[in-house]
């Protein structure tokens, strides 16, 4: 025997309601079937609200009544094509509608709705679609649950008499059970949720979920073969899919990891429901209705080859924490007795426990809507304690949500809790409160509300529940640089994917005139025109928008050379979105700041990094920054870091004059769009500062000597006066470089750092344009290439030379989308 329960979407449409149909006819070949219905999706709600508007004397509710009417006429038309069968089940439904008809006139007229009148209407909706769906299937006779479903009534509430109940279903299901000539041709349909007190005999129910309850009481009592609940999800999910784009089904899970999920929010099957079927070994199968094709997941005593230790993640929106505190409290027996007897006193429901070991304070988790009610019954329960002082008024905080982490192999895996509170902590989500029993099956947590989304995120990440790990990227500055790099990550994503199983998700993109941002991802294939349609260019709206989004394992890009843009790295680092810079600003603005920065980035654990500051993809500050984190002192740095200014100098001939390398240069996209910063060696100082600094060096950019090769004035006045004054440098460059052509020396312009063997504490930077004889290492150096000579107390005699390409968008790219994966290996 099966039982098989359908909730309100697998009932709720025409389309729905024929796949119950073919679903349920299949079955029904191979043995005896048990259907539980709920009422048709929306109804129950439609019920209660409708009786509220007749108590209150809207005349309205005759519409919304009537709406209900033609709701389930249509369905009726739609899904019964025999004329007599569709005549006589709209005999049944109407004489249904007649007495709720007369019911609502009822609460009309005398403006009072019951206890006993709400729980009679709400019954309609169950008692209505069980008519349908048992005239709709093929031998399926229709069996009232109101004759077997008993209640009774304790502390105002309906409680199941399982006692009574299960005696009546095995006596009312004797004959379907035993006669096999016409069982397995016959479906049982049953009303869920409702139910008939045992001493008064008037109509009750089981609860929100009650459907779900009802056929678990029948399957236990019949000793059914399975029991299963068709829905609309495909089982249960590892988080839930709304909020993580990557969740999964979970294929099989334990009957207590079901219930830990379900008490923790995960809507699936009501809990109530596990225990009946528990106690009798009979699993649990949750099918969707609209992908019956799907195997959905499997609820069980033991699941066979389990070696996950987290099986899912649960959550429950809308808590609120009430902290009781007071030193009484410590030693004294009783006072726990006395928090939790006084809210269920109250009706009020604690969903999570969490005590300081001093016994000093006792937090309990309750949902917002119970919040006050709650603080008020416990400050009168302690009024006393709380008027001499023993106690402290009762601590709210709302706007919070609890978190769930759940799997029965987590007692044999050692770091589940450390890896959580570690992982939440490198995302900046603060914990508020914890608890974890002694079966170790749970361990729950509260944090801030606005965090749930990124704490589902992160956790779902970290233990390996998605099928990828995802780094969320935000990119600003689409121009040569940033424009390569997206190409690169496009071109790249569906590699990583299927080999790294990572998925580089750009949330984010940026222009000088628009930003677009999309926590899903978005189509780079499309980028520019999405971005068109995005929001207009504006710096703090982009870094308010970026910092809402609260995306988890997120990185902030920037290429580009903007001093506004840099200036948002530390409100991004402070909420724990790791920044990675081809903008050499930050690094090289004033040291506090820098080292506010990386401070920042360490405090928050997410990470800074700009390698392409200096040397584009070279090297370069990784090596310093592995040198000096293995105890080296680097002594000396000589260095050739501007592309631009070693292209100019290779460039230069007799036929091709210094005014003409430099257009060369800003044509070829080597230097930057105005190349007097090049000229005026403000890039090489900024480089030559970083450098400094990795190396270990308090230095600012004013401290650097500058020997500069054009005079101040050419850095004076418009971009078009530059170029027009240019070729009045260029008799004197070219009288120059034949002497240097007869003494076979090249121009380069070196950055020098050098301290004082003895006192590394004393030393001094500067920039100059040298000649460099022949068979030096920067003598050779070709087209725009970088060259860096690193001597250390390790390399003194033999210094390391680290050289390549120092410029060009492709290779910049190439060593941002190298700090990038960096960022998503760890």
């Amino acid at each position: 025997m099966k039982v098989m329960k359908f909730g309100g979407t697998s009932v709720g449409s025409v389309k729905s309601i024929l796949s119950l149909k073919s679903i349920v006819e299949a079955e029904a070949g191979r043995g005896p079937v048990v259907v539980v219905v709920s009422a048709l999706n929306g109804i129950t709600d439609k019920l209660i609200a409708t009786s509220e508007m007749a108590k209150n004397g809207d005349c309205h509710y005759r519409e919304e009544f009537e709406a209900m009417v033609t709701r389930h006429h249509q369905m009726i038309d739609a899904i019964i094509q025999d004329d007599k069968k569709r005549i006589d089940l709209f005999n049944n439904v109407d004489q249904l509608f007649d007495q709720l008809r007369s019911i609502y006139y009822g609460v009309f007229l005398i403006h009072d709705l019951s206890e006993k009148t709400q729980d009679t209407i709400i019954s309609y909706g169950e008692r209505l679609s069980s008519h349908i769906v048992a005239a709709m299937i093929k031998n399926g006779v229709r069996m009232n649950s109101r004759d077997f479903i008993r209640t009774e009534n304790k502390e105002g509430k309906h409680v199941l008499d399982t006692e009574l109940t299960m005696k009546l279903v095995k006596e009312s299901f004797a004959t379907f059970k035993t006669n096999n000539t016409n069982a397995s041709k016959t479906v049982a349909v049953v009303p869920g949720f409702i139910a008939r007190d045992r001493d008064s005999h008037e109509t009750t129910n089981l609860g929100r979920g009650g459907s779900d309850y009802t056929a678990a009481i029948i399957a236990a009592a019949l000793d059914a073969e399975i029991l299963e609940i068709w829905t609309d999800v495909d089982g249960f999910m590892t988080a839930d899919p709304k909020v993580i784009k990557s969740a999964y089904t979970i294929n099989e899970l334990s009957y207590v990891e079901a219930m830990e999920l379900c008490n923790f929010g995960a809507k699936v099957i009501y809990p109530p429901t596990i225990y009946p079927v528990c106690v009798k070994n009979i699993p649990i199968k949750v099918k969707n209705t609209f992908n019956p094709e799907h195997p959905g997941t499997l609820i069980k005593s033991k699941i066979e080859d389990d070696n996950k230790p987290i099986k899912g993640i649960s959550s429950i929106k809308g808590t609120s924490l009430i902290t009781v505190t007071g030193l009484s409290m410590v030693g004294v027996i009783g006072v726990n007795r006395r928090i939790f007897t006084t809210l269920a006193n109250k009706g009020i429901s604690v969903f999570m426990v969490s005590q300081a070991s001093s016994e000093n304070s006792t937090s309990i988790g309750v949902r917002d809507e119970d919040a006050e009610a709650a603080a008020e019954v416990l400050n009168a329960e302690f009024a006393k304690e709380i008027e001499t002082g023993a106690m402290f008024p009762m601590q709210v905080e709302s706007g919070l949500a609890t978190i769930a982490i759940v799997g029965e192999n987590m007692k044999q895996t050692p770091g589940i809790a450390g890896k959580l509170f570690g992982t939440l902590g490198r995302s900046g989500i603060s914990v508020i409160a914890c608890a974890q029993g002694a079966s170790e099956t749970n361990i729950s947590f509260v944090v801030d509300g606005k965090f749930l989304r990124k704490s589902l995120n992160v956790l779902h990440d970290s233990f390996f529940l998605s099928e990828y790990k995802v780094l969320n990227i935000f990119i600003c500055g689409i121009g040569t640089v940033g424009g390569m790099l997206l190409e690169q990550i496009r071109t790249q994503q569906q590699f990583l994917m299927q080999s790294r199983r990572l998925k580089l998700n750009v949330v984010g993109i940026s222009d000088v005139d628009n930003f677009v941002l999309d926590r899903d991802g978005i189509d780079l294939d499309n980028y520019e025109k999405i971005l068109r349609a995005g929001f207009a260019a504006n710096t703090e709206h982009m870094r308010d928008e970026i910092v809402k989004m609260n995306i988890f394992n997120s990185v902030f890009v920037d290429c580009t050379a903007s001093r506004q843009i840099a200036s948002l790295y530390q409100t991004f680092l402070e909420h724990n979105i790791s920044v990675v810079a081809a903008n050499k600003i930050a690094a090289s603005s004033d040291y506090d700041s820098y080292m506010k920065l990386k401070q920042t980035a360490r405090d928050r654990g997410v990470w800074f990094r700009y390698e392409t500051n200096v040397g584009a993809g070279l090297p370069i500050i990784g090596t310093i920054n592995d040198l000096c984190n293995s105890g080296d002192k680097i002594l000396k740095i000589e260095a050739i870091l501007s592309g631009t200014l070693n292209f100019i100098f290779n460039e230069i001939a007799a036929d091709v004059p210094f005014s003409e390398t430099v257009k060369r240069a800003k044509e070829q996209r080597y230097s930057e769009p105005d190349p007097r910063i090049d000229l005026s060696g403000t890039d090489v100082i900024r480089k030559l500062v970083i450098l400094t600094r990795e190396a270990g060096y308090k230095v600012e950019q004013d401290e650097v000597e500058k020997h500069l090769f054009v005079p101040d004035s050419y850095f004076e006045g418009s971009i078009e006066d530059f170029w027009a004054k240019l070729p009045e440098l260029d008799a004197d460059f070219e009288a120059r470089r034949k002497v240097l052509e007869a003494e076979n020396k090249r121009w380069r312009f070196v950055a020098t750092m050098e301290a004082d063997e003895n006192d590394p504490s004393n030393f001094k930077t500067s920039v100059a344009l040298k000649e460099v004889p022949y068979g030096h290492p920067f003598y050779g150096l070709e087209g725009s290439n970088n060259i860096v000579l690193l001597t250390t107390e390790r390399y003194k005699e033999y210094p390391m030379l680290i050289q390549g390409y120092g410029a060009g968008a492709a290779v910049t790219a190439a060593g941002v989308f190298a700090n990038i994966m960096s960022i998503a290996n760890i």
